[in-house]
């Protein structure tokens, strides 16, 4: 990825429970905010979504678009568009670190870039505050579904 933005959060479950959580497309549009639709279109052999069809409000970035995901166990899902109208590169990753009792470490990584014209410094802050949000949403889906 070129230039990204990255945040970290911890979360109180094991690593399987915080990526059930993140493989669930179809529940996304409950817990992450601006997702109105996300549907997996193709899977792989074990059931993960390769691509999924999203539908997207949040501010400034409203698009349909579909990403391709390329997903390492438990440890990382990393992710980068396929099509969109809006967007012309949108990669990301998961990478969830164990620890132990203390629950998952999720460190999120975006980079964003929009075919319309704007500052990096405003596209980086967009970037902050879609992870900032997505990881918060993320925390408190996993720990309210007793997963862990």
């Amino acid at each position: 990825m070129a230039e990204q933005t990255t945040s970290s959060i911890v979360i109180a479950a094991d690593p399987a429970a915080v990526m059930a959580v993140i493989s669930d497309f179809a529940a996304y549009p409950t817990w992450a905010h601006g997702v109105k639709r996300a549907e997996p279109v193709a899977t792989d052999g074990s059931g993960r979504a390769e691509r999924v069809y999203f539908e997207l409000d949040a501010s400034p970035i409203k698009d349909a678009y579909t990403l391709a995901y390329d997903w390492h166990d438990d440890e990382s899902v990393t992710w980068g568009l396929v099509e969109g109208r809006m967007l012309k590169a949108m990669d990301g990753a998961y990478e969830l670190t164990d620890l132990g009792e203390d629950g998952t470490e999720v460190t999120y990584r975006l980079a964003v870039d929009i075919s319309v014209p704007m500052i990096g410094m405003l596209k980086r802050k967009a970037e902050k505050v879609i992870i900032d949000t997505a990881l918060k949403g993320l925390k408190k889906r996993v720990e309210s579904s007793g997963r862990s």
